[in-house]
């Protein structure tokens, strides 16, 4: 990632392939725009065929050179330099973190950039204390043979990853692959690319050989994403996003049958038991809903409540969500930012308009903020309740990803768990109660990956992460990383 001439004051991002930053192949770039205010922030060198097909025989050469031959306790040495790497530049990826989503400056400080470094050390820590199976057996003529399984690099990863948290869930991907030995080529979403452009700077002084990690810039179809997940010398494609996106890739996986983890959308729902502690739930739930602009694929758009706490519950999130305040990044006090972009911003309010046409009765917000003229070229929305629309209700069915959320109320354990459930989705869901017998036995019952109980985003990095449904496929996490980043192989001896 470099400057261009002061006269115009963008960053130009290269891809970063090999090694080097370079531009694209074809001449081709596009803008990158601020969510905060629409000005341009970036000049982005898209990647063509040439470019991904450059990245991937640096990324195979790598593999099968320099770092395939590391041994391990080096290889881990140095992504734990690259956590190190992170920590030393915070303020510089804070920075870009900032220009490219317009998420408060404060979250960036103490969720996605700490979480960025921890998933290197997380990772290189792990990979030297997961064994393997070891089996000794009676051969028929008497001797004995040694069962052993070796985990072995998969080989060459593509990581396509969202917006929402750009170094985070990249990341969260890249840390474990490296970790297992193999090289990536990274496709970070065209709207924030700036961290992962100077995460290869970072790679660079931490002493990672070239083509171990590289980065393609552009889009989906008919750009830099297609071209890398239809590659066949791909082994393996990991991608967090929309599960339509998801369906496309595991088509172009399925030539030359690529292993895939997917996690992807969510509508998730959160039960609100009668007997909840209100203190711990209401501010629990504005947070599952509207952090990050509602732009988590883990956040909360359906929530259910016991109906002798519905009354109370809907005026105390109204309360509490009026008292957000929308901003800059840098202004102090800023709980909400924008979304990703104003073609984001449609999408969210189209589905706003949508639910009045079904019958909603609008909570508060419902529109657009607001906010000083500088900000008028911004993706600005408001946070949105509502409530009175049935299950059936689209509103209630599709995936929104912004700040909204619909309250409804149940009579019955057995009911919450069939709203809960009534879904094509799978990812997280939520239960507040006092009851620990019923947590037990609801959190079993729900169709999820992950299920909080009186909590929420409470994560030991150890543990599965993942989707049901068509919330995903695959976990990672722990063990569970390693399960697809790496092969088994057993070694049978004979003595």
């Amino acid at each position: 990632m470099s400057e261009t001439a002061p006269r115009t004051g963008y960053r130009e991002v290269l891809n970063f392939i090999n090694g080097r930053f370079e531009p694209s192949r074809e001449g081709r770039t596009f803008a990158g725009v601020s969510p905060v205010d629409g000005a341009q922030v970036a000049v982005i060198h898209e990647a063509g065929r040439a470019d991904v097909e450059a990245a991937v025989k640096a990324a195979r050469a790598a593999l099968k050179g320099p770092w395939g031959r590391l041994p391990q306790a080096e290889r881990l040495a140095i992504l734990h330099r690259v956590a190190d790497g992170i920590q030393q530049r915070f303020d510089e990826f804070v920075d870009a973190e900032c220009l490219d989503t317009g998420k408060p400056r404060e979250s960036c400080r103490h969720v996605d950039i700490p979480r960025g470094a921890a998933n290197f050390r997380v990772f290189a820590d792990l990979v030297k204390n997961v064994p393997t199976e070891a089996f000794t057996m009676d051969t028929p003529d008497g001797a004995t043979a040694l069962n052993y399984a070796l985990r072995v690099p998969r080989g060459v990863i593509a990581v396509v990853c969202p917006w929402n948290l750009p170094l985070l869930l990249m990341t969260w991907k890249v840390g474990p692959a490296l970790a297992c030995g193999n090289t990536v080529i990274v496709k970070p979403s065209e709207e924030t690319p700036l961290t992962a452009a100077l995460l290869g700077e970072v790679m660079n002084a931490a002493g990672v050989p070239p083509g171990v990690y590289n980065v393609v810039n552009g889009f989906g179809p008919d750009s830099a994403g297609a071209y890398l997940t239809e590659h066949p010398d791909v082994d393996g494609i990991t991608f967090t996003g929309e599960s339509g996106t998801g369906e496309v890739i595991m088509r172009a996986a399925a030539q030359g049958l690529r292993s895939v983890s997917f996690e992807l959308g969510g509508k998730n729902p959160a039960l609100i038991f009668a007997d909840a502690n209100l203190d711990d739930a209401i501010p629990t739930i504005i947070r599952s809903t509207f952090i990050n602009c509602g732009q988590v694929c883990l956040g909360t758009e359906r929530i259910y409540v016991e109906r002798p706490l519905f009354a109370e519950f809907v005026a105390r999130m109204k309360v509490a969500t009026e008292q957000l305040k929308i901003g800059p990044p840098d202004e102090p006090g800023v709980t909400l930012g924008p979304l990703i972009s104003q073609l984001h911003r449609e999408k969210v309010l189209g589905y706003y308009q949508l639910a009045v046409a079904e019958g909603a009765t609008v909570v508060t917000g419902g529109g657009i903020p607001d906010l000083p003229a500088a900000l008028a070229g911004g993706a600005w929305i408001q946070p949105t309740i509502w409530t009175g629309l049935p299950p059936s209700a689209r509103t209630n069915r599709e995936e929104i990803f912004g700040p909204c959320c619909h309250i409804s109320p149940f009579d019955t354990e057995a009911e919450a768990i069939a709203v809960a459930n009534d879904t094509a989705y799978g990812l997280t869901g939520v239960i507040f109660t006092r009851d620990l017998a019923r947590a037990h036995r609801v959190a079993a019952q729900l169709e999820v990956g992950i299920c909080w109980v009186n909590s929420w985003f409470l994560r030991d990095l150890r543990t599965p992460f993942g989707g049901m449904k068509h919330s995903g496929i695959g976990r990672e996490g722990g063990v569970h990383s390693l399960e697809f980043y790496t092969e088994l192989r057993n070694i049978c001896i004979r003595y």
